[in-house]
């Protein structure tokens, strides 16, 4: 088969595995869209439905309903075997990093004492941004981070980013874990009560309609913060994590 052999059966059977994979429907919509730019390609639009609903995805949603957050203990992480991938999930729990980002990270760099700073080529979108550095288990997971790298990033010497990408994607199925992303909702949730003194909606906070204006002002600095920290623009992103 060749690139333009696309027809509307393979799209089918594709979209059935993600879907039985049970992957979010944000992610299957931006896949959707990988395929439609490659119908169009090969001018062959019309071998995928222009309503993801054809295929079942359900509207992305936008406001938690449930909590997604995910904790990493010292004895879960201990069934990682590889000291890197090890490193790169203690990044994402302590500072809500993205996958990338984490394996990416570059200690000599990025640390600069009371602030990591992120290289725009880590991070999604392109925008550096900085992360307070504000706890103990902060500090010494960086402290370790810098013994594991030096100089270097969380890839070793020998291996490209996809080579370690599939590495932490193979120790972390064979530990048994599964979305780690829910580490980056635990981070703006602790965050979030850090910020408040409150609990987050979806963790069992108040629901922003129902605090008076001083705390619903308290609320939507938080917000904004966390949105800054995890490499969001914009303050509405948040209730994805936090629930409204």
């Amino acid at each position: 088969m060749r690139a333009a052999s696309l027809k509307s059966k393979h799209v089918d059977a594709l979209v059935a595995s993600w879907q039985a994979k049970e992957i979010s429907a944000g992610t299957l919509k931006n896949r959707m869209a990988a395929l439609r730019w490659w119908a169009e390609k090969i001018n062959k639009r019309n071998v995928v439905a222009r309503d993801n609903a054809h295929y079942g995805i359900a509207a992305r949603q936008f406001v938690a309903a449930e909590s997604k957050a995910q904790e990493l203990s010292a004895n879960a992480l201990a069934r990682i075997k590889d000291d890197y991938v090890k490193m790169a999930l203690e990044l994402q729990r302590e500072f809500g990093l993205r996958r990338e980002e984490a394996i990416k990270f570059v200690p000599a760099y990025a640390d600069r004492g009371d602030m990591l700073v992120l290289k725009p080529t880590w991070t999604k979108g392109g925008r550096e941004r900085e992360i307070p550095v504000r706890t103990a288990a902060q500090r010494e997971a960086l402290n370790r981070a810098h013994q594991i790298a030096g100089k270097e990033s969380l890839i070793p010497a020998a291996l490209r980013y996809v080579d370690q990408l599939r590495r932490y994607e193979h120790q972390v199925a064979n530990a048994g874990f599964s979305n780690m992303h829910g580490l980056r909702h635990a981070y703006a949730q602790r965050r979030y009560e850090e910020l408040t003194g409150w609990l987050c909606p979806v963790a069992g906070g108040p629901k922003a309609a129902t605090l008076d204006p001083e705390r619903r002002q308290v609320d939507r600095d938080a917000r904004l913060t966390i949105s800054r920290e995890l490499g969001h623009e914009r303050e509405g992103i948040t209730a994805v994590y936090l629930g409204r």
